[in-house]
């Protein structure tokens, strides 16, 4: 007790005696400091995130992160440079050797960093070949005869060949007048050399001219060279600073687009590339031409060489875009497929990236990026020429060049990229997404002045008229550049967008609307004329009045408005319905192709004996495990493959019940009276197509919601939840149902038994439904102590690769329906298929492949608002926890809003075309019962392909 007693004491004291030693009022701050705040005799200590003096004679090194010795001081000892000692140089040895450590003679004289130095074309030798340290520095002559033609390197420490130019001018390595130096390159002074450029970039939306280090350095020498000698990277790099320069271009510019004109023009004689006459030998192509009403001839006569569908093959669906891409030194770097986001510049998904190239996708993609991660991404500019790829017939490839409207580019008054007239466009070829090259001013190692950032990209893809075979004219790329005067870039930052959009020309409609206009209107005059005439004579007079006139009016009101709704409703009923045919077609497509699988978790019980064919001896082996839980799964899944939320006889008969017994198509009449009934003897007014169509609509929707609530509130409640009921009965059949209705995305339904196995007697699964009734077992759910057992799944394409492995042995005799039919060879082929992924599948539910693992994890509120997923599954797939059994999405339950308009704009469109509710009524009956039909047969189909539960037992 007493050393117990001694020892808390101690432990007291010391906690005192730390928190004595802790500041009171400054806690745990620090003070900030940068390597830019230590001067020049401090350098930045890394440990302690604070400067730290530098010893005697010493200073600050470049980097600021350590110390060196003074001019005139050489090292004699150094820890990495945290640690230095310095030693003061003999006056007749005051110059410091390249690596600091040692003093030695200079005989011409010292930099400013106290090394020695010599004059051009002379290297610094300090030590003797064997590396013996020479007593005074010597600088050796680099021999520019016509024997060796060198010169000194850049570094000044070794000689190397000359420039090819400078011994081609001047048999040497001097570049003497009159000959021009520029660029690092040497010319032949002569006449028909290009202009002298003006290596000036203008950022017009800023209103500033910037003299561009790259310019003055490269421009010059690119076009000499590129006229000279026909050198490629150089007519690359001096197309690719046109292109900077938004393909500026006037009659008296000799910037980078004036010179590559001149150069285009005066190569004439060289030929083209590709029959195309833009195109010229050793040139990139830059300018579809500037002759007027060029643009619309290019995007508007010919029709791209092959067509796309909806469906079918990939290379039928996408749109296979590939880019030639190139550095602004005018090298090429690579082919590259606009898959994978390249033009992209907000992140997204991988799958999503990908599907804005889907033919008939819209896409659309709005991010807001820091100049920061611009200026740290985008450091060099890569230029792209675009083109889209297609089959030429013979299994050639072939390229379709991609041409490009650029609305910030800079040419003479003749041209504006503004606007919807093609007549005025001047189209080109290349562009870049991020330009931090071209506003560097006076030093390339420092950060631009300027930024160029392409900061909207959309893709055009224009849909021929009268064809349904998916043809386009040539796809347009739009660009947008922003111009960022870069100030703080960590605060700053740009709105950028990227857009696939697909439209059609609508001019032939809106003439052909206008002439109907014009028609009916002059039609509906004469009958305006014929109804006041009946009128007059009716009234028994014949004199033409202020009244005869005002009636005139008013009938031709009318009838005006009669022809107004004739043209808009049927314009608009031809796009709405034809439209929502298309998704109803799409969804019915969708169900019939989505991957499914029943994972059985049962495993044997016991063993049993089996004879060995062939063998005459008989083994012990596992008993087998049923398959009648598969298949009553199976057919209870097939069951529940249309069930809808409302009964679509009932509905039916309810509209026509209320339209033709209540009454309520007396509504439809064009008179002012509200009652659902009207006598025989009575006027009888004509129908309103209009009130037809509002009248029954609005009997359908009202219909339909009362059903839907019938269906919620009451029936599912009391009778039967048929969807909640599939889920149980998984569970207490210990199968699980895996699907996928689209390639990464799907469902899980988790039905493993709480009590480890359902092949049983009625005695033990009455005992074993007790307990879990009495909370005596654990929870169905999937992870522990949870009740989840349905779930979104958005899978890894590891995981998807492994499945579609396992899944074309599966179904490479397309199901099991053949097995009578097929060799026992295919039969246990496709045996060993099926339990092969059966174990595939339950062995990843069970977290066994740790390189396919998965995580499970609430959906946000905005990702069940706009029903995405933010996160991309690249290393581990994703189970979104789903309390709706969102699994119905791919049922008709879950789709019973598309069912429900279709089904009403197929009644009304009927209606409309024969004024009879009755044959509207049974044809859309009809319509219901025979895409049911094709929806469950199909859908047999495909779930005995899929799952390999043979056909003959989906009953």
């Amino acid at each position: 007790m007493a050393t117990r007693g001694r020892g808390a004491a101690a432990a007291t004291a010391l906690l005192m005696a730390v928190s004595a030693a802790l500041p009171p009022a400054r806690g745990f701050s620090v003070p900030l400091q940068r390597p830019a705040d230590c001067g020049a005799d401090r350098y930045f200590d890394s440990s302690r995130l604070a400067c730290a003096p530098c010893g005697a004679h010493q200073r600050q090194s470049a980097g600021g992160g350590s110390c060196e010795c003074e001019p005139g001081y050489r090292m004699v000892s150094s820890n990495d440079g945290f640690s230095v000692t310095c030693e003061k140089c003999p006056e007749n040895m005051s110059g410091v050797t390249q690596d600091g450590w040692n003093c030695i003679t200079c005989p011409r004289g010292l930099t400013s960093k106290g090394n020695c130095k010599c004059p051009n074309n002379e290297i610094l030798v300090e030590r003797s070949v064997d590396g013996v340290l020479l007593d005074e520095a010597l600088c050796v002559h680099c021999n520019g005869s016509e024997q060796s033609f060198s010169a000194s390197d850049a570094s000044g420490s070794r000689c190397v060949r000359c420039e090819q130019t400078f011994i081609q001018v001047s048999k040497s390595c001097d570049c003497n007048s009159p000959n021009i130096l520029t660029g690092g390159l040497c010319f032949l002074a002569h006449e028909g050399l290009p202009p002298k450029g003006v290596a000036a970039v203008r950022f017009a939306q800023l209103g500033v001219t910037l003299a561009s280090a790259w310019f003055l350095k490269n421009l010059q020498s690119s076009a000499f060279a590129c006229w000279l000698y026909s050198n490629l990277t150089a007519c690359q790099a001096l197309g690719n600073m046109c292109v900077m320069n938004m393909n500026s271009l006037s009659s008296s510019s000799t910037d980078a687009c004036g010179l590559f004109q001149y150069i285009f023009v005066s190569t004439a004689r060289v030929g083209v590339v590709h029959s195309i006459p833009y195109w010229r030998h050793n040139l990139p192509w830059l300018y579809y031409g500037d002759q007027p009403g060029l643009a619309s001839q290019v995007l508007e006569k010919n029709h791209f060489p092959t067509t796309f569908t909806f469906k079918g093959t990939d290379k039928d669906v996408k749109l296979k875009f590939i880019a030639a891409s190139f550095d602004a030194a005018g090298n090429f770097l690579k082919w590259q497929n606009l898959e994978g986001g390249l033009l992209q510049l907000c992140p997204d998904t991988q799958t999503k990236l990908n599907a804005a190239y889907v033919f008939g996708t819209t896409y659309q993609q709005n991010c807001r990026i820091s100049v920061s991660k611009i200026l740290l991404d985008f450091a060099n500019p890569v230029f792209y020429d675009l083109f889209l790829e297609y089959n030429g017939g013979n299994g050639q490839q072939h390229l379709w060049a991609v041409p490009v409207l650029n609305l910030n580019l800079q040419y003479n008054e003749k041209f504006v990229n503004q606007g919807s007239n093609m007549n005025n466009w001047l189209l080109t070829r290349r562009f870049f997404l991020v330009d931090a090259l071209s506003g560097k001013e006076n030093d390339l190692g420092k950060p631009p002045r300027v930024i160029r950032i392409a900061s909207k990209i959309t893709i055009s893809i224009r849909l021929v008229s009268h064809t349904q075979r998916g043809t386009i004219y040539p796809p347009l790329i739009t660009v947008a550049y922003t111009d960022v005067l870069v100030q703080n870039p960590e605060t700053q930052s740009v709105m950028v967008s990227f857009a696939v959009s697909y439209e059609m020309n609508q001019r032939e409609a809106q003439i052909q609307t206008d002439i109907a206009l014009g028609v009916l209107g002059g039609l509906a005059v004469l009958w305006s004329l014929l109804k006041t005439a009946g009128w007059k004579r009716r009234t028994g007079s014949s004199i033409i009045d202020l009244q005869t006139v005002f009636k005139f009016l008013l009938f031709y009101a009318g009838d005006l408005a009669n022809v107004f709704f004739i043209i808009t409703v049927g314009t608009g009923i031809y796009w709405l319905v034809f439209f929502k045919a298309l998704q109803f077609l799409h969804l019915l497509v969708s169900q019939l192709a989505i991957d499914i699988f029943f994972i059985d978790w049962e495993r044997p019980k016991g063993k049993v004996l089996k004879a060995v064919e062939g063998e005459g001896v008989t083994k012990s082996t596992a008993a087998p495990v049923s398959i009648w839980r598969t298949y009553f799964i199976a057919n209870e899944w097939n069951e529940i493959q249309t069930v809808r939320k409302i009964n679509p006889l009932f509905q039916v008969l309810a509209v026509l019940f209320f339209l033709e017994v209540v009454g309520f198509s007396n509504l439809a009449l064009m008179d002012a009276s509200s009652s659902l009934s009207r006598s025989s003897e009575s006027y009888v007014a004509p129908w309103s197509r209009i009130l037809r169509f509002g009248v029954s609509a609005a009997l359908w929707v009202a219909i339909a919601i009362l059903q839907i609530i019938f269906f919620a509130v009451i029936y599912e409640r009391f009778v039967e939840d048929k969807i909640s009921q599939f889920v149980d009965l998984c569970c207490v059949s210990n199968i699980s149902v895996f699907l996928l209705s689209h390639n990464c995305f799907g469902h899980y339904i988790h039905g493993r038994s709480v009590h480890g196995h359902a092949d049983t007697n009625m005695e033990e699964m009455n005992m074993n439904l007790k307990r879990e009734a009495e909370n005596l077992c654990s929870q169905r759910g999937l992870l522990p102590n949870t009740d989840g057992q349905t779930f979104q799944i958005s899978i890894s394409r590891k995981m998807r690769l492994n499945y579609d492995w396992i899944h074309e042995t599966l179904t490479r005799k397309r199901g099991p329906a053949r097995l009578l039919d097929s060799s026992a060879n295919t039969f246990e082929q496709s045996t060993r298929a099926y339990n092969a992924m059966n174990k595939f599948l339950s062995s990843f539910i069970d977290h066994v492949h740790k390189e396919m693992d998965y995580i499970v994890k609430d959906k946000l509120l905005l990702e069940r608002i706009l029903g995405m997923e933010f996160m991309e599954p690249i290393e581990k797939s994703i189970f979104y926890n789903d309390e709706g059994h969102s699994f119905t999405d791919v049922l008709y339950y879950g789709n019973e809003t598309t069912l429900l308009i279709f089904d009403i704009l197929f009644f009304s469109v009927v209606d409309l075309a024969s004024q009879s509710f009755v044959l509207a009524a049974i044809l859309t009956y009809l319509q219901q019962e025979i895409f049911r039909f094709i929806r469950t047969t199909l859908g047999q189909k495909n779930l005995a392909s899929k799952t390999l539960v043979d056909q003959r037992f989906l009953i």
